[in-house]
């Protein structure tokens, strides 16, 4: 594999290696999750199950680093945007550091012409089930990091996390073991933690690939796509398309019919006096 990494990815934009860490905590979650999780589960664990998902990835991934950390959609203070990154971290894909910066060298690349394969998803699936969730990509430079906010790389608090962000996950493992058992954090903590890599690969590779393109970018290779479905159950993240058009929008699923739940959770964030300043794109 490593011998096909350069026709993927440049030496002048950066290198593939195979990641162990990354390996062995997805199939660490993943066979638990599916061997014990799936046999073990009940309504009560199901449904604490759903909920962390939804304040992990909605309010934590979503909201939390996608639309505040990384893009600024809007507005918040300290406390509420760390309590966010916090709930990221709950979500087990990894370190908020790690997913910023690789989000920003994807964002790069994809809008330019010259886009390496490996950020243009011209692979198939199986190709890129392994490459994106057992190997890591080190860029060469700098370059595209310039599209973080320049705060986010000193964040002192997502230093922290990113530093300690599987700790947090194996503590919540312990406080629910300690109240519901071995059993219930199969379910609760290797399961989800499981769907949720696997959930968030498979969107962003189907919503690259197929699906409706209402948008396109001048001069870039990749400019997403939305699928409905998968946009109404990723809270939003599957209207790829709207995303890359919008980059700034704090609103992703832009038409009636796009049911955008991490939007909705900004709304009621807003509500409450907790976030502020909603950019929000329009359907045209």
């Amino acid at each position: 594999m490593s011998g096909s990494a350069p026709a993927l990815v440049p030496p002048s934009v950066g290198q593939l290696r195979f990641d162990v860490a990354r390996t062995l905590w997805l199939w660490g979650m993943l066979l638990p999750g599916a061997v014990v999780g799936i046999a073990s589960a009940t309504p009560a664990t199901v449904g604490v199950s759903l909920a962390l998902a939804f304040v992990t990835l909605c309010l934590g991934h979503s909201v939390g680093l996608h639309r505040g950390v990384i893009h600024r959609t809007y507005e918040a203070g300290p406390i509420v945007r760390g309590g966010l990154a916090y709930l990221f971290v709950l979500s087990g894909l990894g370190g908020p550091l790690s997913w910023a910066r690789l989000h920003a060298v994807r964002d790069y690349w994809q809008n330019r012409a010259d886009c390496p394969p490996y950020f243009a998803y011209r692979h198939s699936m199986r190709r890129d089930f392994f490459w994106n969730l057992h190997m890591r990509f080190e860029p060469s430079d700098d370059r595209a990091l310039a599209r973080l906010p320049p705060d986010v790389p000193r964040d002192p608090w997502l230093r922290f996390l990113e530093r300690t962000w599987p700790l947090h996950v194996l503590a919540l493992g312990l406080v629910i073991t300690a109240t519901a058992g071995p059993e219930a954090v199969a379910v609760c903590v290797c399961a989800r933690t499981a769907a949720g890599i696997l959930g968030h690969w498979a969107v962003g590779y189907v919503a690259h690939r197929w699906g409706e393109r209402r948008f396109e970018i001048p001069g870039a290779a990749e400019a997403g796509t939305n699928v409905w479905i998968l946009g109404v159950l990723s809270f939003g993240e599957g209207f790829h398309n709207n995303h890359h058009a919008f980059p700034n929008s704090a609103r992703m699923g832009l038409r009636w019919h796009e049911l955008d739940a991490g939007w909705i959770a900004l709304r009621i964030l807003r509500t409450l006096g907790l976030v502020r300043s909603l950019r929000e794109a329009r359907a045209g």
